[in-house]
């Protein structure tokens, strides 16, 4: 199981690194999560550099996508070369995106009939380009998910493990994450905001 987050120059450290950290709390010998990107080496808004562990031909040939956000995505929609890359396929893969990563997914074609979660900065942008956005933190459509707002980036965590591993590893991975003493508040509120969600896929599933 491959999980990619797709990362790009001038990356919102907290969308990307974030959900990375929750997701490696699954210990599975199939279970891998990377840093995807255009080059080996980024730097975040803030002159974080890291290093990547793939590519993005690895990231579109991933279980799933995670589009991370940054102060450099309009630059991102904006480069042909770079955008017709980015070849995925919500039929067989998760999509989700974290701020203003729904604008890439927009931009990609696959919110056409999806409303989005975005930040305030992103909103106008993602609208503009005909997509809704809605005023609450995490929205999913059977294979894509959004999220809007940075702290935001464990609910999208959860949902990835939910739908991957289960709702009981999706408990886990952000009981382990909480602070000490509000743990079940934590979880509870993360699982409130994807619920409805896994419960949609379920039942689509089973029709």
């Amino acid at each position: 199981m491959h999980i990619s987050i797709l990362t790009f120059d001038g990356f919102n450290e907290l969308d990307s690194l974030i959900a990375f950290n929750i997701l490696n709390r699954i210990k599975r010998p199939d279970w891998r999560v990377s840093i995807a990107g255009p080059t080996p080496r980024l730097r975040s808004m803030n002159g974080l550099v890291i290093d990547t562990h793939a590519s993005l031909q690895d990231a579109c040939e991933a279980d799933a996508v995670l589009v991370g956000s940054g102060i450099k995505t309009r630059d991102v929609v904006a480069d042909r070369s770079l955008m017709s890359q980015l070849q995925f396929d919500p039929t067989r893969q998760l999509l989700g995106a974290q701020c203003s990563g729904a604008l890439i997914l927009a931009k990609l074609g696959w919110l056409a009939d999806v409303p989005a979660c975005t930040d305030v900065t992103t909103k106008p942008w993602v609208e503009e380009a005909g997509v809704p956005v809605l005023n609450q933190p995490f929205f999913a459509k059977e294979n894509i998910a959004t999220a809007g707002g940075c702290l935001s980036a464990h609910y999208m965590a959860a949902w990835f493990i939910a739908r991957l591993a289960g709702v009981e590893a999706a408990r886990y991975a952000i009981d382990y994450v909480a602070p000490v003493g509000e743990k079940e508040a934590y979880v509870a509120r993360a699982m409130a905001n994807i619920s409805p969600y896994l419960e949609e896929e379920r039942v689509a599933r089973l029709a």
